[in-house]
């Protein structure tokens, strides 16, 4: 709705173009959910500007602080961090960039004023897999912290997502290379103690998310399954459910619904988007499969919710567009709107966040 130049402002959703002279795409949400472009913001960083579908290979490169104040991208191609900050109206400033602490930054997890970042690195130039962490000012600038840079499982580890749990004690990398979840312990003045490695119920973990009372799910791009698992204190995670599997492929990213016990995974492979429900215990059952768009050849990646928990959004990696559901009792999803033309390159953007 707009008047006298205004739009009613119920939420914003951002999406990154990962284009070489790389920017953020902001839209406006209206009170159904539906999407408006508002404008472009450069993250004055290069993205790689490759024109595949997930050129970055995982889940959380765009995400916004818990109180919705700042955004944080990655910018892969010229391995650097940038920070916004985010208007009443969702408009987006610039506030810093800062090199990630090693090569390829893909992934981004915050808690409070602590964000950590995974590289993964590059075999040919002598640079490893690692996370790096960076304490966030009231301002919005990065500082990196000293000596938090950490290895993980293995050189080459792959990491795919970052993602702290519920009370910031303990941060969790998925590897896809090695098949492997590492936990670290967030120390009080920023820096990690560990990895404790456990292996992953099934190959290919990728996305992450965390339930509260620490219940952790996985998405696996090689099982084509989402697990779950509850991790103790020493790091070491008890599987619950073991790779759930809903019959797509390459099911790669995972988000929990806010105001309910959803969750909801990504299938590149199949264009499609699959619904759990999650008992009391952390329990998976498989419960709908819907089409990411209506001619049904879409490849969903990115994803997110709204804060009001009532409508799903996707990034369509192979269309350059964004699919927009409501989120009904039941949890399933009904599609009302898919956005494009909007900016976002027809192959190789990345990155959804959503207020």
């Amino acid at each position: 709705m707009i008047r006298n130049n205004y739009i009613h402002h119920y939420g914003t959703v951002y999406a990154m173009t990962n284009a070489e002279d790389n920017a953020v795409i902001a839209f406006y949400r209206d009170k159904d959910g539906r999407l408006t472009r508002m404008k472009a913001f450069p993250t004055g960083g290069s993205g790689t500007g490759v024109a595949v579908v997930d050129p970055l290979q995982s889940q959380g490169s765009l995400i916004l602080s818990s109180d919705g104040c700042f955004l944080f991208a990655v910018n892969a191609g010229s391995n650097s961090i940038s920070s916004f900050r985010v208007s009443e109206h969702g408009a987006l400033t610039l506030v810093d960039v800062e090199c990630s602490g090693g090569v390829m930054p893909n992934s981004l997890s915050v808690f409070h004023n602590l964000l950590y970042v995974s590289n993964i690195g590059n075999a040919e130039q002598n640079f490893d897999s690692n996370v790096t962490g960076f304490w966030v000012t009231r301002d919005g600038h990065l500082r990196r912290i000293k000596n938090s840079t950490r290895a993980l499982s293995t050189p080459d580890a792959q990491p795919a997502c970052v993602v702290f749990s519920s009370d910031g004690s303990q941060l969790v990398v998925s590897e896809l290379s090695t098949n492997r979840l590492s936990v670290f312990q967030v120390n009080r003045d920023g820096t990690l103690t560990g990895p404790t490695v456990n292996e992953s119920s099934g190959a290919g973990p990728f996305g992450s998310v965390f339930l509260p009372k620490e219940i952790l799910l996985v998405s696996e791009a090689g099982a084509n399954a989402l697990s779950s698992y509850e991790v103790e204190n020493d790091g070491t995670l008890d599987t619950i459910s073991g790779s759930v599997p809903n019959g797509q492929t390459a099911v790669c990213w995972v988000v929990a619904s806010r105001h309910g016990p959803f969750a909801y995974t990504s299938n590149t492979g199949s264009g499609t988007i699959t619904t759990y429900r999650i008992k009391d215990n952390g329990r998976l059952v498989l419960s709908d499969i819907v089409y990411s768009t209506l001619d049904e050849i879409a490849a969903p990646i990115d994803s997110g919710i709204s804060k009001d928990g009532c409508n799903f959004y996707v990034l369509n990696g192979n269309q350059g567009s964004i699919s927009v559901f409501y989120i009904g009792r039941d949890g399933k999803l009904i599609l009302i709107q898919v956005v494009d033309n909007v900016g976002l390159p027809t192959l190789g953007a990345q990155g959804l966040a959503v207020l």
